[in-house]
């Protein structure tokens, strides 16, 4: 999935939590809902995450330059880190903080006509939103399911969205509960439950980003998968004897960082062992074309080293 096309999800979620959150504020001030004022908060924290990770995705894009030389992939993560943060103390925070305080001094809503319109706006919205976001995410989903798909995720720019955007759908739902029981049984703890509610879904959320950004800032590797087939097609390659366990690590949802021990038996020449590791790069972009830059150390089998790496860097391709 090219970055243009992640794109999408990340406007349409600008877009949509900008207009949802002044409506929402709007209808908090009129009715004095508490649910409310936290879901606003909810969409303008969304509104600036779409932001910052839209900034990521333009900073990861640029080329790699002499303080740079792996490139600047990992400035998605970065900001997905802050973003996630973000969602954390702000969003879980304020929405958690707003309901205990509307159940300490509890404040009937007198109309709610405003919250259920601004509402069922913000469901529409929300949902044009999700669909924009699940779609991109469908494209690298496979016949996989949802969930371990979203496990092996390791592009902020679909997850974070999309994880963003359910929660905006829960929430709106939460509020919606919440408004409606509050003002059916007269009774505002409904309503500051309800933003409680809010708050706690945010806080999971963030915890899951946060888990999630950080592996691939520390240095994540790929999976155990994509580390057989690895062996499996240096094996296949003329000469080779012993493969050591690949070493791997995202610099970017599509820039991996590859190293390789191999050893050839020792009939081989130097320039048949120099021939064999650039089929064997040939061989690994064409199955795996995430791996960027591979770097391979060829030794003959009784341990003198025939073909040193790194090899050169593989150029991205565009």
């Amino acid at each position: 999935m090219s970055a243009g096309s992640s794109k999408i999800a990340i406007y349409g979620a600008i877009g949509a939590n900008i207009a949802i959150a002044i409506s929402k504020f709007v209808a908090s001030f009129f009715t004095g809902s508490s649910a409310m004022l936290s879901e606003g908060i909810h969409s303008l924290v969304d509104s600036g995450n779409g932001l910052l990770i839209l900034y990521g995705v333009k900073q990861s894009e640029k080329p790699a330059d002499a303080r740079h030389p792996f490139g600047r992939s990992k400035e998605l993560y970065f900001w997905s880190l802050i973003v996630a943060i973000l969602v954390f103390s702000v969003g879980g925070g304020m929405s958690f903080y707003e309901g205990v305080e509307h159940l300490k001094h509890p404040a009937p809503i007198t109309d709610p006509t405003w919250n259920y319109w601004v509402l069922g706006l913000s469901l529409v919205f929300e949902g044009i939103s999700f669909t924009l976001a699940f779609r991109e995410f469908n494209k690298t989903r496979g016949d996989a399911g949802f969930w371990p798909t979203l496990r092996r995720s390791k592009d902020p720019s679909v997850f974070a969205i999309l994880l963003e955007d359910m929660a905006a759908l829960i929430g709106l739902v939460l509020a919606l509960a919440g408004v409606y029981f509050g003002h059916a049984f007269n009774n505002p703890y409904f309503d500051g439950g309800a933003s409680i509610c809010i708050g706690v879904l945010l806080v999971s959320v963030a915890v899951f980003l946060i888990y999630k950004t950080k592996g691939l800032l520390v240095g994540e590797g790929v999976d155990d998968e994509t580390l057989d087939s690895l062996e499996a097609i240096a094996r296949q390659q003329r000469g080779v004897e012993q493969v050591r366990r690949p070493l791997t690590m995202y610099m970017g949802p599509h820039d991996v960082v590859l190293a390789l021990d191999v050893e050839f038996h020792d009939h081989l020449s130097a320039v048949e062992v120099e021939n064999e590791v650039d089929k064997l790069q040939d061989a690994i972009r064409d199955k795996h074309p995430e791996f960027k830059r591979i770097f391979i150390e060829a030794k003959g089998l009784a341990g003198k080293q025939r073909a040193t790496g790194p090899q050169p860097p593989v150029s991205p391709q565009i």
